[in-house]
């Protein structure tokens, strides 16, 4: 007989069955949970990034000391790229008698490519977003400028040898910076304009930049052609080098993302584990009869695979729809807090959901499969005649070897893969072992409780290694929800404690030594809590282990660029409490040895350097040689002046430094820079309320999205549970229909199964709640680089919500045994 034919009239005929049933609802929200996670995630990642892009206005910047090549911006032309143009460098701007150092942003019509300037008509009015530059005779000014310069909107300044109008107040601009090299307030200008102000010549310093952005595919294009074309004085810059504090939400966020695709393939693979043992248990008489009836083995195994392969297509399929309509609810709810419509995904989760169920179904299905081959004829006269249960070992190595194969594929993070595997691996085998004492223990216990209990509690020890299996199924179902629980709430908490209410808005830069006292006073009079002023010393690095730091050759591109660059150092007696020492140790608050430095860890890292050895820095003329006593990491998350070199007081103290200070202030305490400026102008001020509220909706967009997969991932917990309960329902069935002929009451045949899930579910649920907390402790010191909570109440209502989640799984799954007609189970059977 045709194979293909039998197996496909099997297939539809047994469509109706259970086993067939969960194994396909198995298969459709693996693919469906990873489908509508990687649609969303693409969508969202997408989304995220371009938000990012605006810390630079365009995807692409590239910076340089000279003029930028005509033969640069022609090809990004030619390649469908936007384009702008910008030019930067410090000047003396006047107004009447009143002078003041400022820096002019000159800019092409173009600009920003990223993002929205943002300007007011006053300068603590109302902002709006400009819907272009200003044209050639007029200016946008920072509001710390108007104070200096004593003026308003309408009123003139002079940039060189030409006048302008102020045309608004220059409220936020997307490329503006937030570190200490902002000494001065911004002036934004048309480019067109720099002609007549006569203040570019041979040998002035401007910092040069071009803006490039477009789609993925060209911009990457573009970015590789153009590295054969850059001087040396060139750096490009994409959104991984825009903003540390930006780049680790998303980094993080990601992350999570990736975890949850993990545990969404753990708990379909042990949805499918499952769903497949009772699949060959009932396919064992039909294997028998045919075997009986002269078919061969080679016969079975290849209708049984015919029969899998259907079984993932129609999976794959309502997997693959499932996920398509999650995704879209999900985003249409999402698109008005993204700001429009979501970029379009690509189809690689559709392939990656493919791969999925035709990686797992082998994979988790191949042993029961080789069980059911090796199914004697003899079963059509004997039903206890059982085929030889393939090697543990066998099994093992499969399920392991594919959801690896798996999840590496698609994830591509080894750490985190390794730490959750070896974590689910040892946490099965803690489970079996407590399974295999539950059954010695209830055995001796049993005997003291009611007819239900103790009939509920003897199927546990009657069903030996079953039971066992199953406490394995429903402890790594619980531990992977409890271990996402645990990380989600810990990610949570950490970003909001990241950008809390008392997170600085401000930071004020190039405060004179003198001036600290009357800065002081000030806040004083305005009833603001004195700051803490940061010392601030402007050097440059010479010597690596007395190896010119010019010639040295470094691991990272980006160690070279800090090697060489103009360095903003400072001294401190104690460490910062945003920073946390990961090598060596600080030095003691009265030391007086060597100079001492302490660096920050990727500092570290892309130079090349490490504890014990030296750095030499150019200081005011002078040498300052210091050996690095601990390697660092800073929380740029904080928004306090952190910086990646720290030195001991006794190397920088009598260096010419000035001093940073970081504060919060609410709206209407801003009067006070009137004052401030007016009374010490040399004072910078700058708002980081701009950059804290675009990385606060990076946030919010993250963190809604995690909420939402979250309650995805735990739809597949409740697949697993029930499939795990649904494997033995055959048992059940006949167990119910027995104890129901021998008078039993309904109730009572209820509260035995229930009695047996509550036992199973309290010992699965206590140690999943044990193991996922050392998971999660883990996860999130190792992984995320958070501080791990451990929460007592989420525990238990993590083991709670467990116990109860495996009865009412276990009451769904056997509710049709229980009401099913005790005549008709006995005769079949």
């Amino acid at each position: 007989m045709n194979a293909i034919k039998f197996a496909a009239r099997a297939f539809i005929r047994q469509l109706k069955s259970g086993e067939v049933l969960v194994l396909i609802a198995a298969i459709s929200l693996a693919v469906g949970a990873l489908t509508a996670v990687g649609f969303l995630t693409d969508r969202i990642s997408i989304s995220i990034e371009r938000q990012a892009n605006e810390l630079l206005a365009a995807d692409l910047r590239i910076r340089s000391a000279e003029a930028i090549p005509e033969d640069w911006i022609k090809t990004a032309s030619d390649m469908d790229l936007d384009s702008a143009l910008t030019q930067t460098f410090p000047t003396v701007v006047y107004a009447q008698d009143n002078t003041a150092l400022a820096t002019i942003k000159a800019v092409s019509t173009q600009y920003p490519l990223r993002g929205n300037v943002r300007i007011s008509e006053k300068q603590y009015g109302d902002e709006y977003i400009a819907n272009s530059i200003p044209d050639i005779n007029s200016v946008w000014v920072d509001g710390a400028l108007l104070s200096r310069l004593q003026v308003k909107v309408g009123d003139s300044i002079s940039i060189g040898n030409a006048d302008f109008k102020i045309g608004a107040v220059l409220r936020y601009r997307p490329d503006q910076a937030i570190g200490f090299a902002s000494l001065a307030p911004s002036i934004l200008m048309n480019i067109s304009a720099i002609v007549s102000t006569d203040l570019i010549n041979e040998g002035s310093r401007v910092n040069y930049s071009l803006l490039v952005a477009g789609e993925e595919p060209s911009i990457e294009k573009y970015t590789k052609d153009l590295e054969g074309m850059l001087t040396d004085s060139a750096r490009i810059s994409d959104r991984t080098d825009s903003n540390e504090r930006t780049n680790q939400a998303i980094n993080r966020a990601q992350q999570f993302l990736s975890m949850t695709a993990i545990i969404s393939i753990l708990l379909s693979a042990i949805a499918i584990a499952m769903s497949a043992r009772r699949f060959m248990r009932r396919r064992m008489d039909s294997v028998a009869l045919m075997k009986s009836l002269g078919a061969k083995k080679q016969f079975v195994v290849y209708v049984m695979t015919l029969q899998l392969t259907m079984i993932g297509l129609v999976g794959v399929f309502l997997g693959c729809l499932m996920g398509f309509v999650v995704e879209n609810s999900i985003s249409s709810m999402l698109a008005s807090l993204f700001a429009g419509d979501l970029p379009e995904p690509s189809l690689r989760p559709l392939k990656i959901g493919f791969l999925a169920a035709f990686i797992l179904l082998p994979g988790f299905a191949l042993p029961s499969l080789m069980q059911l081959s090796a199914t004697s004829p003899l079963r059509v006269l004997r039903k206890d005649s059982l085929p030889i249960p393939p090697s543990q070992f066998i099994v093992a190595v499969t399920a392991i070897s594919a959801i690896g194969l798996l999840l590496y594929y698609l994830i591509g993070d080894a750490y985190l893969l390794s730490i959750i595997l070896i974590g689910a691996i040892v946490i099965s085998g803690a489970l079996y072992l407590v399974g295999r004492l539950l059954i010695v223990l209830l055995s001796q216990l049993r005997g003291n409780l009611g007819v239900s209990w103790r009939y509920g509690l003897a199927n546990i020890a009657r069903r030996g290694r079953e039971s066992a299996i199953q406490i394995v199924a429903f402890g790594l179902g619980l531990t992977v929800l409890l271990l996402l629980s645990f990380i989600r709430n810990d990610l949570l908490i950490g970003w909001q404690e990241t950008l809390n209410e008392n997170t600085p808005n401000y930071f004020l830069i190039n405060i004179q030594p003198k001036e600290r006292a009357g800065v002081t006073n000030i806040f004083d009079e305005f009833d603001i809590a004195k700051p803490d002023f940061v010392p601030l010393v402007r050097a440059r690095m010479s010597l690596i282990n007395n190896e010119d730091v010019k010639s040295r050759s470094y691991p990272e591109e980006r160690g070279q660029w800090m090697a060489n660059r103009e360095a903003n150092l400072t001294w401190s007696n104690t460490i910062n409490a945003s920073n946390k020492i990961v090598e060596g140790e600080w030095w003691p608050e009265n030391y007086s040895g060597t100079p001492l430095v302490s660096v920050e860890e990727s500092a570290a890292i892309d130079m090349g350097v490490t504890i014990g050895d030296t750095l030499t820095f150019f200081v005011a003329g002078e040498n300052v040689q210091a050996t690095i006593a601990n390697i660092r990491q800073v929380d740029w998350n904080s928004f306090q002046p952190n910086f990646f070199m720290v030195f001991s007081s006794n190397a920088l103290e009598s260096s010419p430094m000035t001093f940073i200070t970081s504060l919060r202030l609410n709206n209407d305490q801003s009067d006070v820079f009137n004052k401030l400026l007016v009374s010490y102008p040399t004072i910078s001020v700058v708002d980081l309320e701009p950059i804290v509220q675009q990385i606060q909706q990076i946030i919010d967009k993250v963190s809604l999205a995690i909420q939402i997969v979250f309650i995805f991932t735990m739809a597949a917990g409740v697949t697993v549970l029930f499939s795990a309960v649904h494997s033995t329902i055959d048992e059940r069935r006949f167990e119910s229909a027995l104890l129901r002929a021998l008078g039993m009451k309904k109730s009572m045949v209820l509260l035995s199964l229930l009695s047996e899930f509550s036992a199973i579910g309290l010992a699965a649920g206590l140690l999943a709640a044990i193991g996922s907390s050392i998971l999660a402790w883990q996860i999130t010191d190792r992984l995320f680089d958070l501080q791990y909570a451990f929460n007592l109440f989420l525990w238990l209502q993590g083991l709670f919500g467990g116990w109860v989640l495996v009865c009412f799984s276990g009451y769904l799954a056997t509710r049709v045994a229980i009401k099913s007609s005790p005549i008709g189970v006995l005769r079949n059977n």
